[in-house]
């Protein structure tokens, strides 16, 4: 799933490629993506491109005087085009979900892995009217976000599980399944403690974040859509890499399986070298 550092990076590449341009059309092909209908697609033939942006893991293009809001969710990706589009396949495990064609033919495609679909395109005059949007929590990268805001938000989780508390969008924005695995990873804190920590953890978790999301989104400067994930893939300390050894001490790196997700740790930086029971509310083993 793109997360806060890729949807940053996508906005970057975007900005630099659409600001200014003329859209021609906005072709759906699966309707179950588009999650509004007023204003209508047809209505963005003929805007003009004024910005590109971010919410959390939203992106917003700004075409006239609409924008067009698109969460990419697990399995979504966006492809730059810079000839005219080929007539679109059938549906099948990676499909076209929608497109958008400029005035000289270039654009993206919008297309979805998977047999569960969840991407999401909504067109509207306000970012806010897309209720993802209006119940985001602070960005984490932004200059109001300051210790003591992520130590509020940390005290008003209590006891709930941090790794949950970092993934929740409406506590803060833009961090998922695999950077929450990561900043976790370097603040030496194990996925199940209690949100409610004591200063100096809370210290230690707020620096981890940041230096973790920084760090990402340094990386992929200057890198095109279709290098980023493998950017994301390399770079990972811990996410995704289940049996391999730690890059810090060296031990096994091993994982937790829940519901439909699974996340990964390392026990010896993590949990004081104590494996976690791999079933959903784990406790640590005895």
């Amino acid at each position: 799933m793109p997360e806060l550092p890729e949807v940053h990076a996508l906005v970057v590449d975007l900005r630099s490629l659409l600001t200014g341009r003329t859209v021609d059309r906005f072709d759906l092909i699966s309707f179950a993506a588009l999650k509004t209908f007023d204003p209508p697609v047809s209505a963005l033939s003929g805007g003009v491109v004024a910005s590109v942006g971010r919410h959390g893991k939203f992106l917003d293009l700004e075409i006239g005087e609409l924008h067009v809001i698109i969460h990419l969710a697990r399995a979504g990706w966006l492809r730059w085009r810079s000839d005219p589009p080929a007539a679109p396949g059938k549906p099948g495990r990676t499909a076209l979900a929608a497109r958008l064609v400029l005035d000289d033919g270039s654009g993206f495609d919008i297309t979805e892995a998977g047999t569960k679909k969840s991407l999401a395109v909504s067109v509207v005059r306000d970012p806010l009217d897309v209720p993802g949007i209006a119940r985001l929590g602070p960005d984490p990268l932004s200059p109001g976000f300051t210790f003591e805001a992520f130590a509020g938000i940390l005290a008003g989780a209590g006891r709930s599980q941090i790794k949950g508390v970092l993934r929740n969008q409406s506590l803060i924005a833009g961090i998922g399944n695999a950077y929450s695995d990561e900043i976790l990873h370097t603040a030496r804190m194990s996925p199940f403690k209690p949100a409610a920590m004591t200063t100096d953890e809370a210290e230690r978790l707020f620096h981890a974040m940041r230096a973790t999301l920084l760090d990402a989104i340094d990386r992929a400067d200057g890198l095109a859509a279709s290098e980023l994930k493998k950017e994301k893939k390399i770079a990972m300390q811990v996410h995704g890499r289940t049996g391999e050894p730690c890059p810090v001490c060296g031990d096994m790196v091993r994982q937790v399986i829940y519901s439909d997700s699974t996340f990964q740790y390392c026990p010896t930086c993590q949990t004081g070298g104590k494996p976690l029971a791999d079933r959903v509310l784990s406790r640590l083993l005895k």
